[in-house]
């Protein structure tokens, strides 16, 4: 059988989203153990609670984006009718 070649991860390529899960991981102080060998390094629970942040994080942004528009919908009802 042949083994996988693990890839060297670069920060400054990835996708928001993706980028977001790295600074979880490192405000947890995961990012050593997972940039020298990956997410299957963590534990469960670990892996979870990074899970869990970025959950909560994707909702925090996503409701910010529908009261910012929410926001412009009704400032703009109130520009006409006046």
């Amino acid at each position: 059988m042949t083994q996988k070649k693990e890839k060297k991860i670069d920060l400054e390529a990835l996708e928001p989203e993706e980028l977001m899960k790295y600074e979880i991981a490192g405000e947890l102080g995961l990012l050593d153990r997972v940039m020298e060998n990956g997410w299957k390094s963590l534990t469960a629970k670990e892996t979870g609670r990074v899970g869990g942040i970025l959950a909560r994080r994707r909702k925090a942004i996503r409701s910010e984006g529908e009261a910012a528009k929410t926001e412009a919908k009704e400032t703009a009802e109130a520009k006409y009718k006046n």
